[in-house]
């Protein structure tokens, strides 16, 4: 009778204190306790184990789901024998995050298909199990929320793409954008500047930035920002889209 209310006791203050894995698996981790003759301390470390591992999973999942990423897909899952001219140890040498720490950027240029996306997401991904914040976005998309946030007279506060640690601008070029556009996205660049890192894919070469953005003087100004405590990814590859069909098809 006593190990019963005692039993219920339990399971209620679980409840009260939102311990809900803990709860879910106590019997069995106290039989398996039991069995190996564990120490009170070692029961009580896999308990909070399995608590913080499920707290944790639930907030990756959490943050993914608004962090605006068209996929999920890690740097595992990267084909580098696909892009041999790729530079595999300067790729890898990101997802140690260092660059987010030195509040630096990252540019991956290359034409269509070369895997640009499927990098800044994998990067993405790493720092939001590393516990930062992240958020994605396209370049018209962002364009769409900056002249927004410009016509309600509040230019990014409490944004998400303003103050994440890590922000993906991808298909940056993609489209042109008019002077008053860069002009919002250059204070976009200005106010993450060395304050947060930022992430930039591109299938243009920093030389057609300026016809594109069609201001070459706030173009110039928006380069010198990201550029410096950068690191710059070409690839030059083909598409892996298109792995596997010749052009006749495609044609």
């Amino acid at each position: 009778m006593t190990d019963t209310l005692v039993a219920e006791r339990i399971e209620a203050n679980l409840s009260r204190l939102r311990l809900p894995r803990i709860r879910q698996i106590l019997d069995q981790i106290i039989q398996s306790a039991e069995q190996k003759g564990q120490s009170y301390l070692g029961f009580l470390d896999d308990l909070l184990e399995e608590e913080v591992a499920q707290k944790e999973q639930r907030r990756i999942e959490t943050a993914l789901k608004i962090s605006g990423l068209p996929f999920i897909k890690g740097i595992d899952e990267f084909d580098f024998t696909f892009q041999p001219k790729l530079d595999r140890q300067k790729v890898m040498s990101l997802f140690d995050l260092t660059f987010i720490r030195q509040k630096g950027n990252v540019l991956f240029l290359g034409p269509p298909g070369v895997g640009k996306t499927h990098l800044a997401v994998a990067l993405a991904l790493k720092a939001c199990q590393a516990g930062l914040s992240i958020y994605f976005t396209t370049m018209p998309d962002l364009i769409i929320k900056l002249k927004k946030d410009h016509e309600a007279g509040r230019p990014g506060k409490g944004r998400s793409y303003y103050k994440s640690a890590l922000v993906i601008v991808d298909e940056v070029g993609y489209t042109p954008i008019n002077r008053d556009e860069c002009n919002l996205f250059f204070q976009f660049v200005a106010k993450r500047y060395e304050k947060s890192s930022t992430v930039i894919t591109s299938n243009k070469a920093f030389s057609d930035w300026a016809e594109l953005l069609q201001d070459p003087i706030i173009v110039t100004a928006i380069l010198d920002r990201l550029l410096h405590h950068s690191a710059v990814i070409n690839i030059k590859g083909n598409s892996y889209r298109l792995k596997g069909k010749s052009m006749n098809a495609i044609q």
